[in-house]
């Protein structure tokens, strides 16, 4: 990417004549300024660790140092575009809590304290010798009217030739013109060496993209662990709980019903309805148990989990799962409601009248497909549940495809990497 300010460099009048120079000096003298305070912090920071060091409150210090260049970099990255439109990205991700802790673990972070401690030695020293150039070129442009004002005193603007008159300033205000100019090529050169320097230490980096990827991968998987737990710890919650005390419930009906068999009390019938509603709610919380995460997965493992899918399926479903071995248990989870969300679309929306499900291991990976002979014209992207699948088959490094061209028929494939789920 070129440099703004080298750019403007190619056209050498216009660029004279424009604020470029005067954004230049201001980058440059300004930074003096700031570079000599940067480094005065650093210096007291390193000198207060180091001594405080035997009292043990040495290492704060040097750690509160070490994150100074955090500041410096966003102060610097708002100065560069007084030179460079394009502003440089933050490299940090935003943190609410140990900030310290976490600046100090990003590469970034002792990128930047590179930066400022060049920034405040070698930058510091050319932004002070720009400020004696210009201050200089200053003194011989203004040599005429300073003539002017102290005659007849003599001037003399060389050791030895005095000048007699503000005409003879003129040759110095040549001189000062052109170190002006030379002040604006020179510092343009400065500053485009202290942007791409800033583009090196300064901003994201796709070391420090890759590392983003990773972390984010790792939260997304860490958060998927946690929902699966959740779903077992609620399934173990209702199975033991709702669902025995419903299956106590209903036995003491039935004791009931069987007690009053035979008497003419309005109480039989009643009892009689309590108990079937019982056993509706029962069934209806099976189910439920189920599709949160069924037990028989657990305990017997995918192949003996889709069987019973199929089993209660009102379409025919031919399985045929060929595993050696049960498989990991986000692997295991993530291919049954995978299967269990491509029967319920098939018997809501293709028309099918046979399904078949298919899977076998491909070296270490999952391979799983579910046909149907159905209409076809099935739209991924048209629902929330297999879009929530690809995403959780994505943390497990997998992937989900769904071809469904209309007429059928539609083929559900999935691809899950056991190593490392």
């Amino acid at each position: 990417m070129d440099v703004a300010v080298w750019v403007a460099v190619r056209r050498p009048l216009r660029f004279l004549v424009s604020g470029w120079p005067w954004r230049i000096w201001a980058l440059l003298l300004s930074g003096a300024v700031q570079g000599a305070v940067v480094l005065l912090a650093l210096l007291v920071g390193e000198l207060l660790g180091i001594t405080l060091a035997v009292v043990g409150i040495g290492v704060p210090i040097l750690a509160a140092t070490a994150a100074l260049g955090v500041p410096v970099g966003a102060l610097e990255r708002r100065r560069l575009r007084l030179v460079e439109p394009v502003r440089l990205a933050d490299p940090h991700r935003t943190v609410t809590e140990r900030w310290l802790r976490t600046r100090l673990r990003e590469r970034a972070t002792w990128r930047e304290l590179a930066y400022a401690a060049l920034q405040s030695t070698v930058f510091t020293a050319v932004g002070l010798l720009f400020a004696a150039l210009l201050g200089f070129c200053a003194v011989l442009l203004s040599a005429p009217v300073f003539i002017w004002a102290v005659s007849p005193d003599t001037v003399m603007l060389l050791p030895g030739r005095p000048v007699s008159g503000p005409l003879d300033g003129l040759a110095a205000s040549a001189v000062g013109l052109l170190g002006l100019v030379v002040a604006a090529y020179s510092g343009a050169l400065v500053a485009g060496i202290q942007v791409r320097l800033a583009r090196l230490l300064l901003t994201v980096r796709d070391d420090d993209l890759g590392a983003q990827v990773v972390e984010l991968t790792r939260s997304r998987a860490r958060l998927a662990d946690a929902f699966e737990a959740e779903r077992r710890r609620i399934e173990r919650d209702l199975h033991d709980g709702a669902q025995q005390q419903l299956v106590a419930l209903g036995m003491t009906l039935g004791l009931a019903e069987l007690e009053l068999h035979g008497l003419d009390s309005p109480a039989a019938a009643l009892v009689g309805r309590a108990r079937a509603e019982a056993r509706l709610a029962l069934d209806q919380l099976r189910s439920l148990v189920r599709g949160i995460h069924p037990q028989v997965l657990t305990d017997h493992g995918l192949p003996a989990a889709v069987a019973e899918l199929a089993l209660r399926h009102p379409v025919p479903v031919l399985v045929d799962l060929d595993l050696p071995h049960r498989l990991p248990g986000p692997v295991e989870s993530a291919a049954y409601f995978t299967v269990t969300e491509a029967l319920t679309n098939a018997a809501k929306h293709s028309h099918a009248d046979e399904i078949a499900v298919r899977g076998a291991l491909d070296g270490d990976t999952l391979v799983l497909s579910v046909t149907d002979n159905g209409r076809g014209g099935a739209d991924p992207d048209a629902g929330a549940g297999l879009q929530g699948l690809a995403d959780r088959v994505a943390i497990l490094r997998g992937r989900l495809t769904v071809t469904s061209p209309a007429g059928g028929p539609t083929h559900l494939r999935l691809e899950v990497p056991c190593s490392g789920s």
